[in-house]
């Protein structure tokens, strides 16, 4: 009785570290294509239909997949005021301080419990880490927020979700990776923790800083749920809370200035919803290739290290 055999070209390498075939390359390579399409094929249809004059969206019956004559109308008429503009201002304030603050008291949270000789050390780390499995639920939430006179203020769609724990755990783990001998000959050259933390550990720290601030940025720009909550004004109302109402309720997003003066084209209602998913979704595309070389350095080695 004979035992089947399977060569390997590297028998001193692991299975997974093998070369794949041709065969398995070929699959990869259609696997990968159909993803791209599944992601790139709806936006494209979103891009189109958003440019597309009335009569062009008639044709189609709908959504627009094959571009015909395009218009820059609908852009032109949410962006020229009303409501659609004041959301993406809204959601553009809300997101570049959200970001700063966040990043701000996440990296000085970490820091301090990164050091174990800091007052409350475990403690703290806990009541961090619970966070993780106890959510503090919506109506203490609410409760909170309206008890510190926050409802209807923009500080409302900040101050909830200004740290988020994993990326706490993740900025932690990457300054315990630091060398101690670097904070030791800091110290001996008289330097405090003020000074090390931006002389050193931020300078060494740039990659993982920068997915943070990521995460954080496309979690204020995305969010909508605390804007639902505590904002009754519509004119504080963010981009999101506009998207969220034309895709659950079918509204149109109204207070966008008329067509110009000696001109009688509108863009359709379509064209003009379509065109504010892509001002929801594009600041993030054009956010993310900046920050994408510094992704898998910064959020693997910060978590395995640690």
């Amino acid at each position: 009785m004979t035992t089947a055999t399977i060569k390997r070209r590297h028998p001193e390498r692991p299975v997974w570290e093998e070369e794949p075939s041709p065969v398995g390359k070929g699959l990869k390579g259609i696997a990968l294509t159909g993803i791209a399409l599944a992601v790139v094929f709806p936006m494209w249809v979103v891009l189109v239909t958003s440019l597309s004059p009335e009569r062009v969206i008639n044709e189609s019956g709908g959504l627009v997949v094959i571009p015909g004559e395009l218009s820059l109308r609908a852009y032109e008429q949410i962006l020229s005021g009303g409501t659609v503009t004041r959301a993406v201002l809204v959601s553009t304030g809300v997101t570049l301080v959200g970001t700063v603050f966040s990043v701000v008291l996440s990296v000085l949270a970490a820091y301090g419990l990164s050091r174990r000789g800091s007052v409350l050390h475990r403690p703290l780390l806990f009541v961090f880490l619970l966070t993780f499995l106890f959510g503090p639920g919506l109506v203490p939430s609410y409760l909170m927020v309206t008890g510190l006179g926050l409802k209807d203020s923009y500080w409302a769609l900040i101050l909830p979700s200004a740290i988020n724990a994993f990326n706490l755990v993740v900025l932690r783990a990457f300054f315990m990776a630091i060398p101690q001998e670097l904070f030791d000959s800091a110290r001996i050259d008289g330097a405090g923790e003020v000074r090390i933390l931006t002389r050193i550990v931020l300078p060494l720290s740039k990659a993982v800083t920068a997915v943070v601030a990521l995460f954080y940025a496309v979690g204020y720009w995305n969010a909508f749920f605390n804007a639902v909550l505590y904002i009754d004004d519509n004119s504080m109302s963010p981009l999101q809370v506009l998207l969220r109402g034309m895709v659950l309720q079918g509204t149109n997003p109204t207070g966008f200035a008329g067509p110009t003066p000696g001109t009688a084209v509108v863009a359709p209602n379509l064209a003009i919803k379509m065109a504010v998913v892509m001002l929801a979704v594009v600041p993030a595309l054009l956010v993310f290739p900046f920050v994408q070389r510094h992704f898998t350095k910064g959020v693997i080695t910060g978590a395995v290290k640690g």
